[in-house]
C-alpha cells in the first residue's frame, strides 16, 4: 500500500487545464501582466479600437489577484510565451435568474489561430463555468470579425443581435 502524499499547499492543481502537444492553458501568474497588457493592445488593435497602457498593470494585479475575485483570466502559454488569454467574470441574469459567466475577452494571437486553441479555451471556460454554478456563457464579438463569428456558431452558440454601448464615467 503506498503512502499518502502530502500536498504542498502551494501547488494549485487547478492551474494547470490543458495541455495541446507543448501548449499549456491556465490561470495568469502574477509576473506575467505585463505581456498579458501587451496582449490587450494587440487585440485593440486587432479591433481597430485604441488601448491605452497607463495605469493597467496596477489595476490588473488588484483585481486579478484579489483572494475574493470573480474575475478569472486563462493565459495559453509554449515556451514561457503567452500566444492567447481569455478573462471571465461571474455575473448575474435578471431575466434568468440565473448566474452566468461573461467571458470578456478572448484573442489568439495570429500565428497561433486556426489550430484548435480556441476550442480548448472554449472547452476550458464552459468546465469554468460549470464549476461556479453558471447555466450559459454570454460575450460579444464585433460584427465584422467574421471568422470569430464563424467559429462561435460552429461550437453552437446563440447570436444574440444587440448593440454594445458604453457610458464612461
Amino acid at each position: 500500500m503506498k503512502p499518502k502524499e502530502k500536498k504542498d499547499k502551494k501547488q494549485v492543481p487547478s492551474l494547470v487545464l490543458v495541455k495541446m502537444s507543448d501548449i499549456l492553458i491556465r490561470k495568469i501568474q502574477k509576473q506575467e501582466i505585463k505581456e498579458l497588457i501587451n496582449l490587450c493592445a494587440l487585440h485593440a488593435k486587432y479591433e481597430n479600437t485604441s488601448y491605452d497602457k497607463t495605469g493597467k498593470e496596477e489595476k490588473l494585479h488588484l483585481v486579478l489577484f484579489k483572494e475574493d475575485s470573480n474575475i478569472t483570466c486563462f493565459v495559453a502559454i509554449q515556451n514561457k510565451e503567452i500566444l492567447a488569454y481569455a478573462t471571465v467574470i461571474k455575473e448575474f441574469s435578471t431575466w434568468d435568474a440565473d448566474y452566468y459567466l461573461h467571458m470578456d475577452c478572448l484573442y489568439i494571437k495570429e500565428s497561433h489561430r486556426g489550430k484548435g486553441l480556441g476550442e480548448n479555451f472554449m472547452s476550458k471556460i464552459k468546465e469554468h463555468a460549470k464549476n461556479l454554478g453558471c447555466n450559459h456563457i454570454e460575450w460579444q464579438t464585433p460584427s465584422n470579425n467574421y471568422k470569430a463569428i464563424k467559429f462561435y456558431e460552429k461550437m453552437g452558440a446563440k447570436n444574440k443581435d444587440k448593440k454594445r454601448f458604453s457610458l464612461y464615467l
